[in-house]
């Protein structure tokens, strides 16, 4: 998937504020760091640094919601970071967004802060993380 391909789905399918632009998805994927899963349904970018991961954006093209991506998606960056030795993954959602946090939750995150006001419009963004580690 290319950073064209990942632009034209994130601005299909993004819900909330400003689409990312194939400029930057290409400058994040320079990175060693950075990778993405993912297909033209759906696609994750996670950064991987030392022994922790951050989930950067997800997202499914509308046409394939309500259809396991999403999950599946988190379980495969969640094992892709472990093997780059992650033991900690961390990501930050809308308060408002409630699939999201949804899917989060049910994906092992739970809620440790919350930056007020973070998005626009006055909305707070909350911290989740989970373990990565078996056990």
């Amino acid at each position: 998937m290319t950073p064209d391909d990942m632009a034209r789905l994130h601005l299909a399918a993004y819900d909330a504020g400003r689409p990312w632009t194939a400029a930057e998805f290409a400058g994040l994927l320079r990175a060693d760091t950075t990778f993405h899963v993912g297909d033209t349904h759906g696609f994750a970018v996670v950064r991987c640094v030392l022994d922790e991961a951050e989930l950067l954006t997800i997202v499914v093209h509308r046409a394939w919601r309500k259809r396991g991506i999403a999950r599946g998606l988190m379980a495969a960056w969640h094992d892709r970071a472990r093997d780059a030795g992650a033991a900690r993954a961390y990501l930050e959602v809308a308060r408002d967004n409630a699939p999201a946090r949804a899917l989060y939750a049910g994906c092992g995150y739970a809620v440790t802060g919350c930056r007020a006001g973070y998005y626009d419009g006055g909305i707070d963004a909350l911290l989740m993380s989970r373990s990565l580690t078996p056990g």
